[in-house]
């Protein structure tokens, strides 16, 4: 019997060890045990290589100014653990995670015995979000972003409402496949019969592929070009504009075009989730939404922004919104990666953007070291530091802005004590 919220998250975190295993047998099994919870909820899936937990949060938003109640399901957490269950933005209780540990936890020792092994540490926590909204917590909506692809992601064993994919990007190349076709097949793998599927995928192969398959689940297709369209109007510090379909005019507290497409994914979903959605909900959800991490200002001076550029595409994204608003400004990176990422191509952008480079690490199983990052870079003014030795690098300055950047489990990792030691 596990006793508090520590040991839960212990218990969790052990299963760690079983690493990623794709497939959705062990999470039908678990499912089927619990009474099929994953079937009691009106749930939205959201899947794609960047933009998930962005989108996600700019439809949560709006759907709460409407007045829904709303449940979601994000990773990795940023600030705290239980944080990935959440319910109109607040964390899931911590009594609560250690009630549905107890639930789950039974369920994982048998599968230890069972031929389909026991579950990892994601398909636990997936199968503790169904449970907990399909028969705990009862919520209008439940919005899930996919874990790692899609087709065999834990996440997939539901039926949405609505599906909706966000961009493909070579990102997880050695379990999805090292093409853009490839990766689009895995994740358009969410797709479900005549379910509406909400799509901003610009390679065209890629593109391609998902619609191949939306045609094949004669699934109606909601595309950014196509069936809606945004006008980017001004970039500014503090957010964007844009016009949705020629005659909504809206903005965003979030920064960079990409965000102005995802917001507008959020808002057609909404038109397929509610008859007649309310304008003003759609334009307070927009403006209220934050998303940790995501081109966050952490500080002015010295100006410090924090961006989860975990793969090439979300560096590219993030240097177009930096070259947009600080086109006058030397960028200087604090950079630490997962080390099953491309990391050759990650850091061969950022030698041509930066005009300093940091490279460090973080406490992470699979999280590369400073110096193996370091020997990948071909940049004339690169140092590798210890884990918060580069926090000194953050001085004031009137012409560098300071990246930190990578991945979302290093930047959750540093998240309070960077803005403690900024500060002070």
């Amino acid at each position: 019997m596990i006793q508090n919220f520590e040991e839960a998250v212990n218990w969790i975190h052990g299963r760690l060890r079983l690493g990623i295993k794709p497939g959705l047998e062990r999470m039908e099994w678990m499912m089927e045990r619990l009474g099929n919870p994953h079937l009691k909820i009106n749930a939205v899936h959201i899947g794609g290589t960047n933009g998930k937990g962005s989108t996600l949060s700019f439809l949560r938003n709006i759907l709460e100014e409407g007045g829904y109640s709303v449940g979601s399901f994000t990773s990795p957490y940023f600030e705290v653990f239980n944080e990935r269950i959440s319910v109109n933005g607040k964390p899931a209780p911590e009594e609560d995670w250690t009630a549905l540990v107890n639930k789950i936890k039974p369920l994982a020792d048998e599968l230890e015995q069972h031929e389909l092994g026991g579950p990892t540490e994601f398909e636990v926590i997936t199968a503790m979000m169904f449970y907990y909204f399909g028969e705990i917590k009862n919520v209008d909506y439940v919005l899930i972003e996919v874990g790692l692809g899609g087709r065999f992601d834990s996440t997939n064993i539901v039926k949405p409402l609505c599906t909706c994919i966000t961009s493909i990007g070579l990102d997880h190349v050695s379990i999805l496949g090292d093409t853009y076709e490839e990766i689009a097949f895995e994740k358009a793998g969410i797709i479900k019969e005549k379910t509406p599927l909400v799509l901003n995928v610009k390679h065209e192969g890629a593109r391609k592929v998902i619609l191949s398959q939306a045609g094949k689940m004669n699934a109606p297709v909601f595309e950014l070009g196509q069936q809606f369209t945004v006008i980017h109007k001004e970039y500014e510090e503090t957010g964007e504009q844009f016009i949705y379909n020629e005659n909504l005019h809206l903005n965003t507290s979030m920064s960079g075009s990409h965000q102005v497409e995802n917001a507008s994914l959020a808002v057609t979903m909404t038109g397929l989730l509610i008859k007649e959605p309310d304008e003003k909900s759609i334009k307070a959800g927009l403006e209220k939404t934050y998303w940790p991490g995501r081109f966050e200002t952490i500080s002015e001076d010295p100006l410090v922004i924090m961006d989860g550029a975990h793969n090439p595409e979300g560096i590219d994204m993030m240097m177009k919104t930096v070259q947009q608003k600080y086109s006058n400004r030397k960028i200087h990176f604090i950079f630490a990666a997962v080390s099953d990422k491309d990391l050759t191509q990650m850091i061969g952008k950022l030698d041509r953007y930066a005009d300093q480079i940091t490279f460090t690490s973080f406490n992470f199983p699979r999280a590369a070291a400073a110096d193996q990052l370091y020997e990948l870079s071909q940049h004339p003014y690169k140092q590798a530091a210890g884990h918060t030795d580069w926090l000194s690098e953050l001085k004031p300055s009137d012409d560098t802005v300071y990246m930190v950047t990578g991945s979302l489990y290093f930047l959750s990792s540093v998240y309070k004590k960077m803005k403690s030691h900024l500060k002070n």
